[in-house]
């Protein structure tokens, strides 16, 4: 099972930090799984210009050929300004419309105030929704005030972040056996 765990944006630490301990909690709990965690500040990714995925080169490329090879995505993104940041939002437009097909997807959320706790779904399930992901429904939001000098240091967001883990490898698994039982049926 190929798992990406994916930073969206290039600035602050908070859904870094985050991300860390998620990838953590797989790699030690589910040492099977191949995953990669995708820094967005760590990358040169150039805007969309309406390209196949595949055209792209460099950072770009890999970028987007990492998150459509993953059976599952682990996004993890601040909220600014009441919104998810246009490098995340750039990401969803260098892939191809139905990208997220047959992978889960996770979301874990930081924001400085509880008062962003819907961006996620009305901005970005709607979004993974229309690029057919099978979404885990319930999602971590984290804020200001669970973090200290870069740790999160409240035993429910930890709690929770184990449980988006297990959800998401959970489904994982469940859908590639209903879609190898499908598969099988065609007996070719």
């Amino acid at each position: 099972m190929k798992i990406v765990g994916l930073s969206g944006s290039k600035v602050g630490s908070k859904t870094r930090t985050a991300m860390d301990y998620t990838i953590n909690y797989i790699n030690e709990n589910y040492p099977e799984a191949d995953v990669t965690l995708i820094d967005l500040k760590d990358y040169d990714v150039q805007f969309s210009d309406g390209r196949n995925f595949l055209e792209y080169e460099g950072d770009t490329g890999y970028v987007a050929r990492t998150i459509m090879e993953a059976d599952a995505v682990v996004i993890g993104t601040p909220i600014f300004q009441a919104s998810i940041p246009a490098t995340l939002k750039n990401i969803f437009d260098l892939l191809p419309e139905q990208a997220f097909l047959d992978k889960v997807v996770s979301i874990l959320v930081t924001a400085g105030s509880s008062k962003h706790f819907l961006i996620p779904e009305q901005q970005l399930k709607p979004i993974l929704s229309y690029m057919k992901a099978q979404i885990v429904q319930t999602y971590v939001f984290i804020e200001e005030k669970d973090f200290y000098r870069k740790e999160i240091t409240n035993e429910d967001i930890l709690f929770r972040l184990q449980r988006l883990v297990e959800d998401t490898v959970s489904l994982t698994e469940t859908y590639q056996k209903i879609r190898e039982a499908k598969e099988a049926q065609y007996g070719f």
